[in-house]
C-alpha cells in the first residue's frame, strides 16, 4: 500500500509538470499526457499496473512528438 501511494504522488507530479508545461508552451499533446497521468492512478490498482500504463502513456507521448505532433 506505501509504495503505491508514494508512486502515485510521484507519477501525479510529473503528470502536473507536464500539463503545467504544455499549458504554458501551447502544447496539446503534453497537456493531454500531463492530464492523463494525473488522472489513471485514481483506476489503477497495482503499483505494476501503474509503471505500466504511466511508461504506456509517455512512449505514446515520445511518439506522437516523434511523428511531428
Amino acid at each position: 500500500m506505501g509504495d503505491s501511494l508514494f508512486l502515485e504522488l510521484v507519477i501525479g507530479s510529473i503528470g502536473f509538470s507536464l500539463f503545467l508545461y504544455g499549458r504554458k508552451a501551447e502544447r496539446y499533446p503534453q497537456m493531454g499526457a500531463g492530464l492523463l497521468l494525473m488522472v489513471y492512478p485514481y483506476f489503477v490498482s497495482t503499483a505494476l499496473q501503474m509503471f505500466s500504463v504511466g511508461a504506456a502513456i509517455i512512449v505514446g507521448l515520445c511518439v506522437m512528438l516523434w511523428m511531428g505532433w
